[in-house]
C-alpha cells in the first residue's frame, strides 16, 4: 500500500534522542540516514550567541534560557507503519559505534505538534549573496533585491537551516550559469534543483528513492512557479532512472552513498561539468577523498560548516 499521505496521516512515532551538545551534529547526521524527513533538533549550546548573531540582541525568553545547554535533543518523526523500532535499533547500534552517549524515548505524537515544532523554528534566511529561503507561512519579510525561493518545511530532508544545504546553496551560486544543465542527486525536498533554475540554470533533473520527497518536491517546484519543462523529479535511483549529460552535478546526501555514486557519476558529467557533494561529515572526509582519487576526480574548492562538508570537483 506504499507510504501513506503525510497529509492523511494523523499520528507519528516520535523518538526523541538526547546527546551531550558537543556530539549533536553526529548523532543529528545519525538519526538523517534513518528517516530524511521530519527531524528537528533543539541545541542550546549555542543560544546566546546565536541570538546576538541573528538578531543583534539579547532578549532570550527566560523558558530557554533555563534549558540544559549541555545537551541537545534530536526528533526524529516516524510513519508508525515503517518500523519506527527498526529505527531506534539502527541510531543505537551507530551512536555506540560512535562512542556518544545517548538517551532514546519513544511516544505518539500528532501531525501538527510537529509541524508546529517546525514553526517556530524557521524563519526566511538569506543564503550567500542571491536568495532568500521563505517558508510558505512567512509573510512578513523583505527580500532586498534576492530571488525568492518559497518553500514548505517539514515533510521531505532539505529546508537550507541544515548547515549542508546552506553550503551546497552557496556553492551552487558560485558555479550555476544562464543555460546550465543540472542533476540533482537524492533530491529531498527540491531545494537545491529549484535555486539552480533561480539562480539561472536551464532546467533541472530531481531523482529520489523516496516517494514523499518526489511529491514535495514538485509542490516546491510549483509555488515557485516552475514548471515540468524546466524541473524533472523521478523517484528511483541514479543508475536505472538518469541518461544524458550534465554541466552540474549535485549529491547532497551522506558519505557512503557519495562513494557508492562516485563510480558511475562521471558518466553523466559533461567534460568540464562540476560535481558537487555535499551531506559529508568531517570524520569521513579520507574516506570520501581517497573514492574521488579512485575516480578520477580532482578537488577544486572544499567548504566547511559545522563539521559538514562540501566539495566541488572536476574530472581529472
Amino acid at each position: 500500500m506504499g507510504m501513506t499521505n503525510a497529509v492523511e496521516q494523523t499520528q507519528w512515532t516520535e523518538i526523541s534522542i538526547t546527546v551531550n551538545a558537543k556530539n549533536i551534529d553526529l548523532a543529528g547526521s545519525v538519526a538523517n540516514m534513518v528517516v530524511p524527513y521530519g527531524i528537528y533538533i533543539e541545541d542550546y549550546s549555542a543560544l546566546v550567541e546565536e541570538t546576538l548573531e541573528i538578531a543583534h540582541i539579547d532578549l532570550i525568553e527566560e523558558e530557554l534560557l533555563k534549558k540544559d545547554r549541555t545537551k541537545g535533543i534530536i526528533h526524529v518523526y516516524i510513519n508508525p507503519e515503517e518500523n519506527p523500532l527498526e529505527a531506534v535499533s539502527f541510531i543505537r547500534e551507530r551512536l555506540e559505534d560512535c562512542g556518544i552517549e545517548y538517551e532514546i524515548k519513544i511516544s505518539d505524537c500528532r501531525v501538527e505538534d510537529w509541524q508546529n515544532n517546525w514553526k517556530q523554528y524557521f524563519k526566511p534566511m538569506p543564503i550567500g549573496e542571491k536568495l532568500l529561503i521563505r517558508p510558505l507561512w512567512e509573510n512578513d519579510f523583505d527580500s532586498d533585491g534576492r530571488k525568492v525561493l518559497n518553500i514548505e518545511p517539514g515533510l521531505a530532508f532539505g529546508t537550507g537551516s541544515h548547515p549542508t544545504t546552506k553550503l551546497c546553496l552557496e556553492t551552487l551560486e558560485g558555479y550555476v550559469n544562464e543555460g546550465s544543465r543540472v542533476l540533482d542527486i537524492g533530491c529531498g525536498s527540491g531545494i537545491l534543483s529549484i535555486a539552480s533554475i533561480l539562480l539561472g540554470a536551464e532546467s533541472a533533473f530531481g531523482v529520489d528513492i523516496d516517494s514523499l520527497a518526489v511529491k514535495t518536491a514538485k509542490a516546491n517546484a510549483k509555488e515557485n512557479g516552475i514548471g515540468e519543462e524546466r524541473f524533472t523529479v523521478v523517484q528511483g535511483d541514479l543508475s536505472d532512472k538518469v541518461s544524458g549529460k550534465y554541466d552540474i552535478i549535485v549529491a547532497n546526501i551522506v558519505a557512503d552513498i557519495i562513494i557508492k555514486f562516485n563510480s558511475e557519476v562521471g558518466k553523466f558529467l559533461k567534460g568540464s561539468g562540476t560535481y558537487i557533494t555535499g551531506g559529508i561529515i568531517d570524520s569521513r572526509e579520507n574516506d570520501v577523498l581517497a573514492s574521488f582519487e579512485e575516480n578520477g576526480f580532482e578537488v577544486i574548492e572544499r567548504r566547511e560548516n559545522n563539521g559538514w562538508l562540501v566539495f566541488v570537483l572536476k574530472k581529472k
